[in-house]
Order: C-alpha cells, then structure tokens, then sequence
C-alpha cells in the first residue's frame, strides 16, 4: 500500500516512525568518476516533528530532503515512509506521495509564471483528481488564510518575493500536505517576509504537519525543535532543541487549528473525472505553449500546412479530372455497348467481313436489355456549299442515335424514323461545318452537297467538348439508308451501338449482345467494347496517377512531422524546469507524456485545418484560370487529410514527450 493512500501521516506516534532512513548513500557517476554525497545516514522523523537539516553548502543536506520528499532515490540503503520501503514503488506511486503526502517549499518559489497565484496552488489538485470546484475553494480557502485573499487571480511576476513564497506553501498544503519540506525558505526573502514565513511553519507545525527544513542559517535552525546537522553527508550531530526561537503561544497554537486533509479516494466515476481535468489542464497548458511561441509555432505548422495542402489539392484536381472525364464519356453516350464485325482488335479480316447487318439492328432493337440502338456507316467525302469545298465525315445513324450517343441539339431537329424508312436527303451537321460553311446565316434548311448526295439541313449539334477524336473534323449526319443506298453502295454497318437500359449492368448486356449475335450468326463473328470498360480504365488511370502524385506529397508530410519533432524536442529543453516543478507537486509521467503530446498533437491538427483551408484557396485560383474543369473535394480526402496529420503528431511527437516524460524530477528542477 502507498503510505497516505488510507489514512496518512498515522505511523510514528507508536511503533514504527513517520520517516526512517537506514544506511542511505548517494553516489552519482561510476567508475573514476564515483562521487558519494552522502555516506550511510541513518535517520528517524517521528510524527509531528519540527525538524531542520542545517549544514554548509555542499554538504549534502539538499540531497537528503530530495531523497525524504521522493524526488530522488537512494543508491544504497533503504528509505521508508510509515513503514513502507520505497524501494517497493515505482515512478507512479513515487508521484502519488509528492502529491498527497508531502508539500514541497523551494527558496525559488518554483511557480509557473503563466499561472495566477491560484492556478499554481490548485496544480497538486489537478493531479490528485480533486473536481474543480473543489479544488477553486480549497485554494481559496488557502490563500485568504496566509494573507493573499486579494491577490488570487495576480501571475507570479505580480507578487512580492515573500507572496510568492506563501503561494508556494499554500500549493504545498493543496492535498494535506501531511509532511512539509522547505528547502533554504527563507534564502531568497528579506527579513521581514522570512519571519513571516518562519512563523507560517511554525504554526503549519502546531496543527499537526511534520515540518522538516533545510537551511545552513543556525538562526532559522533555532526555531526547530530538533536539529540534525550534517557535513560532508555524514550526520554529526542530531539533537533536540529544548528552547526553539520565539515558540508559538498557547492561543496562536490553538488559532493555527488541524488541518482538514482533503479526501482524495476516487470512485469510478470521480477518476473518469480526474483523468478527464488533468487532460483539460494538459490541453490548456499546451494551448499557453504555442500561443507564447506565435512565430515558432507557425514555421512549425508550415511544413504540415503545405503537406496537407499538396495531398488535398492533388487529391481534389484528381477527382477534377476523373469527373471531366466521365462527363464527356457521358456526353458520347452512357452505359453504350460497340458492337464491331471481326474475332477482335486487330482482326485483319474485320473489312472483309458483312458480319452486322440492318436485320440485326432491328432484332437489337426489341431485347430487353436494350434502351436504344443505332448503326454508324462512314466514309469521308468533299463537303460543298455554294463555291465553299472542305473534307468531311458523313455518319449514317439511326433516328434513336441522339439517345445512344446523348447528342443535344444547338438549333432545329434530328432524323425521325420517316426519314430512315424513305432513305431522305437531309443532314444534321455539327458546330464545325456550320461555322464553316454557314458563318452569319442560319444553315437550317439551306441545301449542302455531301459528295454527290445534295442534303437538306434540318438541324445543328451542340459544340462537342470531347477528348476522343479530332476536335476540328467536320461532320454530317444523315439516314444509314440513305448512307448505305445513296453513298456507299454497300449494306455493310460499321458499327451497332447500343444503349443499355436503366437497371441492367454493363457486363451483363454485353454478354448477352455476344451471345445473341453468336447465335443468329451460327457463330462468334462480332466483339464488343463497353463505354463502362473505357470509363473504368480511364479512372483507374487518373486514380493512379493521382496515387503518385499524392505519394510525393506525403513526403513533405514527413518533413512537416520531422520539423515538429525538432520543435518539441527544443520545448522540452526549454520548458524543464517547469517539467520539474510539476513531477514535485505530483505529476505522473503519463500527465507530462500527455501534455507534450497534445502540444504535437494540437500543431499538426491545427496545420492540417489550415492545409485544408488553403487547397480551397488554390481550388479558386485554379478555377481562375482553367474553366474547362474544376478541383473536386471529397469528404473522404478531408477527413483522411486531418487523420493523417493527427497521426503525426502522435508519431513525431512521442519521442520528445517520451523524454520529457522520463526526465529526472530533481534535475529537471535544477535546471534554469
């Protein structure tokens, strides 16, 4: 059991003492460079005890208390506290004893200067999972008892050296603080504020609290009840003080009163509570870190900022141009099936073969599979009006072809099934021939001359934006009859083109197309292409590249997680000593782990939103200047963007909190 985990402070009226050193020694370094500090104290503090260390500097007497107050640990020897061997604890119950059994005073005062004088009292609370309203009266409470009822909400830099002092004596007693250890107290005080400090001791004493003091000044020391003096970490005088300097009266005995040692048992419900206040704290401390270092944090963020962005925006143009893609695929036609005569790609004989006939275009027409269907016969041809003369492609095409192929109409009408039936001479030209041959007049109903086959315009296409084919051929529309019969003077179709209907899938339209042919022909003299193969391919494509592109990206993530790296492993060195001063009042080194860990956490996630932010920024750049396209923004790619940028935090960020975490509480204090 950790000793004042039950009911502290109860060893050393009988039976064994409150605190017992046996043979304890502390050596530091190794080798030739071995160096004992202290040489087998054996040492007994009895409850309620008013004891002070006294010794030269150098002797050892700081050492001694940082092994009594657990910030340190003896080499050799054992050190118990009610009864328990320390050497029985790990760091996390080394912690819970700084933090409800003993109060630590230092001659520097040791407050965080980012906190109000009430804020550094409540911090042993915090971690001890005392709620916060408690913790806001207790602290209170505390301050308006030694004199500072007024001055709770003032920083440190506010205060005089000897509130500063009383703060830390008021932190000291956050939890009970049944043992008091005040090392040099008063060293860094006046005379007048080490009286005071002197007297607030003395009656922390008479209510109940063992006061241990470090000090090399006789004067301070005579105020103990038992001196133990100490020299070149050797005990060599330990004696009890039968007339202490100035003992307290009678009445101011009785006012000092018996502390009320907080309850600090936690239920369930009361650590969820815990754990989830010293998280807040810990989220409010990193918060106050980067704030106070705008420009550092900043530069810090940069790399992640650019990262995310890069990922996103890579992401983003991606989908832009798999989109683009799909639009103008759909534009020729959605869901369509090519059915071409030949075994396949290649077929040498494909020219040969009259496979695909005008009476298969029309069984087509009646499967159930099938939306719409249109043959294309082609050939090129000289394309006149007036003295005009230029090569074009004549397209025979079924009446249904503007369905199959999703063609829209800039201006009058397209083939109706009449016009196939009766082989007619008109044409439905595209925005190419029109601005060729008809610039500033209306082509609708004016005659061209297709070849040797005069046409009536009955209708003009839409500008086709399409990646596929050239973008400046000229091309008309008329019946196939009227290609077979009028033009060509062959029945032989170059292609069907069929629309799937709604609701059926691709793959199973195309096979049963190859199967309905195979057997009308008695055998497999046709293959197909679908538009959703294309599609596919086409977006496994851009998918790809966009794979790539976003792997390069990735890489200015991991310079972005490096440079944070750096960033907290240089705020763990500047921020030790306050490392220090929190493993004192009882800090875990999950508590420090965390802090540093959010801090990582908060410049990734924060450089990840603002990465974001930015690719927006670059989507309306871009739309600027391209309007054929635009960037496309996925849920998906957000949220993975701020996951990923979380996740180094926590990668990047572990190993500098890891350290910060297993710092030396004693020589993280030391540090300045």
């Amino acid at each position: 059991m950790i000793p004042g985990a039950g009911d502290p402070g109860q060893g050393g009226e009988a039976g064994h003492p409150l605190l017992s050193l046996r043979g304890v020694k502390r050596i530091y370094g190794a080798g030739d460079q071995r160096i004992e500090v202290l040489h087998g104290i054996d040492l007994d503090i009895r409850k309620g005890e008013l004891v002070a260390i006294i010794g030269a500097s150098g002797s050892g007497k700081s050492t001694l208390m940082n092994i009594i107050g657990c910030l340190d640990r003896p080499s050799e020897g054992d050190y118990l506290i009610d009864g328990v061997s320390s050497r029985q604890l790990h760091s996390d119950e080394l912690a819970a004893l700084r933090r409800n059994y003993f109060g630590f005073i230092f001659q520097r005062y040791h407050l965080l200067s980012h906190l109000s004088a009430a804020g550094n009292t409540e911090i042993p609370a915090i971690y001890a999972g005392m709620d916060g309203a408690a913790r806001s009266r207790n602290a209170q409470a505390l301050l308006e008892r030694l004199g500072l009822g007024d001055k709770t909400s003032h920083l440190p830099s506010q205060l005089s050296g000897g509130q500063q002092q009383r703060v830390s004596i008021a932190r000291a007693l956050m939890n009970g603080g049944q043992v008091i250890l005040a090392d040099e107290p008063t060293g860094a005080l006046d005379t007048t504020s080490g009286k005071e400090v002197i007297r607030i001791l003395k009656e922390l004493n008479a209510a109940g609290h063992t006061v241990i003091i470090v000090t090399h000044d006789p004067s301070i020391a005579a105020h103990a009840g038992r001196i133990i003096e100490i020299r070149d970490g050797s005990v060599i005088a330990d004696r009890i003080n039968e007339s202490p300097t100035e003992p307290l009266t009678r009445e101011e005995s009785a006012a000092a009163g018996e502390d009320a040692t907080p309850d600090l048992s936690l239920s369930p419900f009361r650590a969820f509570l815990a754990g989830l206040s010293r998280f807040q704290e810990a989220f409010r401390m990193a918060w106050i870190a980067m704030i106070s270092h705008r420009m550092r944090t900043l530069l810090t963020m940069l790399g992640i900022i650019i990262g995310i962005m890069a990922v996103v925006s890579v992401v983003a143009l991606g989908r832009g141009a798999s989109q683009k893609v799909t639009d103008n695929i759909s534009a020729m036609g959605t869901n369509t099936i090519s059915i071409f005569p030949g075994k396949d790609w290649g077929d040498v004989r494909a020219n040969r073969i009259q496979s695909l006939s005008v009476f298969d275009l029309e069984a087509l027409r009646h499967e159930v599979y099938v939306d719409s269907v249109t043959p294309t016969v082609n050939t090129s041809v000289l394309f006149h009006y007036g003295s005009q003369e230029a090569s074009g492609q004549i397209n025979g095409v079924s009446d249904q072809y503007d369905r199959v192929r999703g063609a829209d109409l800039a201006a009058g009408r397209f083939i109706s099934r009449e016009h196939v039936r009766d082989m007619a001479q008109v044409a439905v030209i595209d925005d190419n021939t029109r601005k060729k041959f008809f610039s500033g007049e209306d082509p609708l109903g004016k005659i061209i001359i297709l070849g040797r086959l005069p046409c009536v315009v009955i209708g003009v296409l839409k500008k086709e934006e399409s990646p596929f084919g050239n973008p400046d051929a000229l091309k008309v529309y008329i019946p196939y009859t009227s290609a077979i019969y009028r033009v060509t003077g062959n029945n032989k179709l170059s292609t069907i083109v069929v629309r799937v209907r709604d609701g059926w899938s691709n793959a199973v339209a195309e096979q049963q197309i190859i199967n309905f042919l195979t057997i009308r022909h008695n055998a497999k003299d046709i293959f197909t292409s679908s538009s959703d193969t294309i599609l596919k391919t086409i977006q496994e494509t851009t998918g790809t590249m966009t794979l790539l592109v976003s792997c390069i990206a990735v890489i200015s993530l991991v310079v972005g997680g490096i440079g944070v790296m750096n960033i907290m492993l240089v705020s763990v060195t500047e921020r030790t000593r306050e490392i220090g001063i929190r493993m004192a009042v009882g800090a875990r080194k999950s508590d420090i782990l965390q802090q540093f860990l959010i801090e990582a956490v908060l410049v990734c996630l924060i450089g990840g939103i603002l990465g974001i932010l930015c690719s927006y920024g670059v989507s309306l750049v871009f739309s600027y200047f391209v309007q054929s396209m635009s960037m496309v923004f996925s849920l998906f790619s957000i949220v993975a963007a701020v996951t990923c940028s979380t996740l180094i935090g926590v990668i990047f960020g572990y190993l500098p909190a890891r350290n910060a975490a297993r710092l030396d509480p004693i020589v993280a204090l030391a540090r300045e």
